[in-house]
């Protein structure tokens, strides 16, 4: 906000010509009023940034019913109301203790530079600090971590270890990873007033290594401590299990895409900001760029996995393209505020290819992750750690993140290697703690049996063993399949007369 209305009673009865009776009751009651029209700006800015905060973490968590849509599309039908079911559960269990414990972890201040410490169960809150929209809106955020992760694992975990590793992911892995980069505290982060790693920190803006990088660095060490799914790969090692429903996958795809422009632009959580007082140009300016490097991004890692996948299967395949986009977004997601629109062309084109070489490796080596979480969001978020370190500018550096004049910027901008060396420490660092938690979290479950359903069940499919019948039934011919939701299939009459 612009520099406040200050007023001083002494000097403004100094301006008073002789004439004035009382001059100093006069100058009194001008800057009274004058103090309550400061009053209500502020009043106004505080309203309008937490609007827009509000605002912005209804559009994230929107993106929780994108990842259920995609979800439910990326599996068999046999498994629909399982996925499903897990999505809400990612959003309920994560509401709880991102609120009790997981909040305090990452934002809790003071702290030291490893794990947050106060506002346990939103203790001593509102304050200077911290409103309740700012936790809604990072809320969004940690169930977002925990949704990517459920996909990798989808169609063969048992319901009590999604119960566990959702609680344990949002309660405490993500928001230890979130202090480190975000929190004004933190080791790595580029808000750190005292001490900035290789005088940068780690501008990792809305979380490619954040959210990104965590949701599917865990999603793939539990796909890989529990196995590919019974016939997800043939007798030559190709990939035979598909998606039941395209038609869900565009529309979680188009769902995610809406909820990005929360994700991303949101994460300036202001918009009433000047850069320079009385100007056209402020932080809204840079909410609109941010929007704009977003859907570059996506968009031409969306084409550009089109016409790749298209030479290498000869098919047009909607899906892989919808997986690109997406792939595309997580990459962008670092650096969208402080990289020019040119330059999320070339991200997004090349995390299409990073995708789409993660993806042959993944089949090389029999990893089956049914929704390429793993791939896509660890690949493609690692991918634009590394790319926002090449081509931050300094200009939207010093806006994005003001108060240390000289910081270091892109490599390819000229910036030096400073944030480039950040970046890489962050790119390992985020790999090696997600693995020290979760990996044996995910092998305690297995070698006590919790993690992987049995081959009965998932044969039959979770929908009807676990979960008391079938999504879809279009027929009921079988007594012991009416359950769930069913849709009655309408036979052609064979007279005239049994027509309804």
């Amino acid at each position: 906000m612009a520099a406040s209305l200050t007023c001083s009673t002494d000097q403004l009865a100094q301006l008073f010509g002789p004439n004035t009776t009382n001059a100093n009751a006069a100058a009194s009651f001008i800057c009274s009023q004058l103090d309550a029209v400061n009053k209500k700006f502020s009043d106004t800015t505080f309203a309008v940034d937490s609007t827009y905060l509000l605002f912005s973490a209804y559009l994230v968590f929107s993106m929780q019913l994108g990842f259920a849509m995609l979800c439910a599309g990326s599996v068999r039908a046999k498994n629909t109301m399982n996925i499903m079911l897990t999505n809400v559960l990612d959003a309920a269990a994560g509401g709880l203790f991102y609120y009790l414990f997981g909040f305090a972890f990452a934002f809790g201040t003071p702290s030291n530079g490893f794990i947050g410490r106060h506002n346990f169960a939103l203790k001593s809150f509102p304050s200077e600090n911290f409103d309740y929209s700012y936790f809604l809106y990072q809320w969004a955020f940690a169930i977002a971590a925990a949704g990517i992760t459920s996909g990798s694992i989808a169609e063969r975990t048992q319901f009590v270890a999604y119960l566990i590793y959702s609680s344990f992911l949002t309660g405490f892995v993500y928001p230890v990873v979130s202090h480190w980069f975000w929190s004004v505290d933190g080791w790595a982060s580029a808000t750190n007033a005292d001490d900035l790693l290789f005088g940068t920190g780690v501008i990792d803006f809305a979380g490619s290594g954040v959210v990104h990088m965590v949701g599917g660095i865990a999603g793939l060490w539990g796909a890989l401590i529990e196995g590919p799914r019974i016939g997800r790969f043939d007798h030559s090692g190709r990939s035979v299990l598909r998606g039941h429903s395209a038609s869900l996958v565009v529309l979680g795809t188009f769902m995610l895409w809406f909820g990005w422009y929360g994700f991303n632009p949101g994460s300036f959580t202001k918009i009433l900001s000047a850069y320079d007082s009385g100007s056209y140009y402020g932080q809204w300016s840079a909410i609109g760029r941010t929007a704009v490097t977003t859907t570059l991004a996506g968009c031409t890692a969306a084409l550009t996995t089109l016409f790749g996948k298209r030479i290498l299967s000869g098919h047009w395949n909607v899906t892989d393209v919808c997986n690109g986009l997406l792939g595309g977004f997580a990459a962008i997601t670092a650096g969208c505020s402080v990289v020019e629109p040119w330059a999320a062309i070339i991200c997004g084109f090349v995390a299409a290819l990073v995708l789409i070489g993660c993806n042959k490796l993944a089949e090389k080596v029999h990893f089956d992750d049914p929704l390429e979480a793993a791939q896509l969001h660890g690949g493609c978020g690692a991918w634009g750690v590394i790319f926002t370190a090449l081509f931050a500018t300094e200009k939207y550096v010093n806006e994005v993140y003001p108060g240390k004049p000289g910081r270091p910027y892109g490599l390819f901008m000229g910036g030096g290697g400073r944030l480039l060396g950040a970046h890489i420490i962050q790119v390992l660092v985020v790999a090696g703690w997600v693995s020290a938690t979760m990996g044996p979290l995910f092998y305690i479950l297995h070698k006590l049996k919790l993690l992987r359903i049995s081959a009965d069940d998932e044969m039959a499919g979770m929908d009807l063993t676990r979960h008391g019948g079938f999504a879809y039934v279009y027929h009921d011919d079988h007594d012991d399949q009416k359950h769930g939701i069913q849709l009655k299939r309408i036979e052609p009459s064979t007279t005239p007369s049994a027509a309804v």
